[in-house]
């Protein structure tokens, strides 16, 4: 990639849009053994080599969805693409939609932002990653993930739900995967429902009520239960170690109290 090229693009990439951006402090993020068969069940997705995959995580506000795109992220970009790779991780992209900033609610950025994450996370890149990868059958399939879709412009969602779609059936393309998560709003529906896009897509609804729901992830369970406990005891550890709270300490037993919360 010409000099020129790769300075343009990092102008107009949004760095913000990035999983773990430096100026936001406090990322959304599953708690360790929390969520933990979604995750498994995102990470066994992103994991095959058959063909190129749109998962698509969807529910309503406040169920974690952000949570669980920023964990695979993190967790995609620590995992190498090759032992013998130094630098080049399985996370190739990531862009979160986000409404209260103005080039995050548009997809004027969105490729440019991914093109350039892509060539920074791949040097091989700027030579062939096509070739690198098809050449490499041990490497594993790279992982965008893009969050909130719903938070983008309505009218340009469905342009965007069909160029990824293009892209996914080219061909030329090794195996990649997208993480996509949004709330499960009808214009999104109908543009990730459409017939060309359902041998590409992988749905996983995200609901406060599994019952009746094939495949649904349920927030009513009793893995729910385990991460509210998993929760709980990390706030409270947190309480009790802030020594401006010492007054508090010894006033619960962490391992009688929260179970008598969830039963309540």
């Amino acid at each position: 990639m010409a000099e020129g090229t790769w300075e343009k693009l990092s102008q107009v990439a949004v760095l913000g849009a990035e999983y773990n951006p430096p100026e936001r402090q406090s990322h959304p993020k599953c708690l360790k053994e929390t969520r933990v068969n979604l995750l498994e069940l995102i990470y066994g997705l992103l994991d095959k080599r058959e063909m190129n995959q749109i998962i698509w995580l969807h529910g309503t506000a406040g169920v974690g969805k952000s949570a669980v795109a920023f964990t695979v992220a993190e967790r995609m970009k620590s995992l190498k693409m090759t032992e013998e790779s130094e630098t080049e991780t399985r996370l190739s992209g990531t862009f979160f939609f986000a409404r209260k900033h103005t080039k995050r609610t548009t997809t004027g950025h969105f490729f440019a932002t991914l093109a350039y994450q892509l060539v920074s996370n791949f040097p091989s890149v700027q030579k062939d990653v096509n070739k690198a990868i098809r050449e490499n059958p041990a490497c594993p399939p790279p992982v965008f993930v893009v969050d909130a879709l719903d938070e983008c412009q309505p009218e340009i969602i469905a342009d965007l739900i069909s160029l990824l779609g293009e892209v996914l059936c080219d061909p030329e393309l090794p195996v990649i995967h997208i993480l996509l998560t949004s709330r499960l709003e009808e214009h999104i529906r109908k543009a990730i429902q459409k017939e060309e896009m359902r041998t590409l897509v992988y749905e996983i609804p995200v609901n406060t009520s599994g019952e009746g729901v094939p495949g649904t992830i349920s927030l009513d369970g009793e893995d729910v239960d385990n991460d509210i406990c998993t929760f709980l005891q990390h706030s409270f550890t947190g309480i009790t170690d802030n020594k401006l709270n010492c007054a508090f300490k010894g006033f619960w037993d962490r391992h009688l109290l929260i179970p008598q919360y969830l039963l309540v």
